[in-house]
């Protein structure tokens, strides 16, 4: 299974409506764009029905260096970015098959 990329989404799209792929690349990067700006200001991002893009921070902690196990080093805190998904990509998501490995 491949990766979706900006690029499918704006073919897909063009595909579907056949307006410019200019315009298209546009609206699908300022939409990405004002998502990024909006976590990085802080801000929890909500897409209904798909799921929210939720700022957390991660807590200062102490690391160990796997190659000198007697040093440790602080780790300082910082922010993350976690996903929730929302109820309807949770019903598409349990109907996907994965073949045994």
């Amino acid at each position: 299974m491949s990766n979706l990329t900006k690029r499918e989404i704006v073919n897909d799209i063009y595909a579907a409506t056949g307006y410019p792929q200019k315009e298209i690349i546009t609206v699908v990067q300022m939409s990405l764009d004002h998502i990024v700006d909006g976590l990085a200001a802080g801000r929890n991002v909500e897409l209904r029905n798909i799921g929210v893009f939720q700022v957390k921070k991660r807590k200062a902690r102490v690391g160990r260096n796997p190659k000198q196990p007697g040093s440790e080093m602080i780790i300082p805190p910082r922010a993350v970015v976690k996903f929730k998904s929302g109820k309807m990509l949770n019903n598409l998501l349990k109907q996907i098959k994965f073949s045994p490995v």
